[in-house]
């Protein structure tokens, strides 16, 4: 059987305590904590897919926070932040290119048949668990939008 990503989060959490790797150590150590204030909040385990989801907000906290720290001219704390990014991106599956998440966003359409804006929901509902951690969703939500609109 293949490791959950929590047990290769652990794995990799021991090793950067035993390399010294102080940076890895703390981004592992708070997409640890993170993990677990779920669970212990709800009372589960959290599968794969919840941990991709926890994964998937952590990122991009990270880039809104990039964003502000660049528009504010505070490069020392852009580079904190983008260099934890690369670490929690290396946990998440590849993104997916720009070409398949259109392929995707039309099967979906024409799977559901959305014809407007309002059926907007119908699509997203489809392709979450699809895109979920491999593309940027609030991106994904303006390319339905503009297909459903024009």
């Amino acid at each position: 059987m293949t490791e959950t990503l929590k047990a290769q989060l652990t794995d990799d959490m021991k090793s950067s305590m035993k390399g010294g790797n102080k940076e890895r150590l703390g981004v592992i150590r708070l997409i640890l904590a993170a993990i677990k204030q779920i669970e212990v909040d709800e009372r589960i385990e959290l599968d794969d897919s919840r941990v991709i989801t926890v994964l998937d907000k952590m990122a991009k906290q990270r880039r809104e926070s990039i964003s502000q720290f660049s528009n504010a001219g505070r490069d020392d704390l852009t580079a904190i932040e983008e260099a934890e990014l690369v670490i929690i991106q290396e946990y998440l599956p590849a993104a997916l290119s720009e070409s398949e998440i259109n392929d995707l966003v039309e099967q979906s359409i024409n799977a559901t048949g959305a014809e407007t804006i309002k059926d907007m929901g119908k699509v997203m509902g489809m392709l979450k668990p699809q895109l979920q951690g491999r593309a940027d969703m609030g991106q994904v939500s303006q390319l339905i939008k503009s297909r459903l609109s024009g």
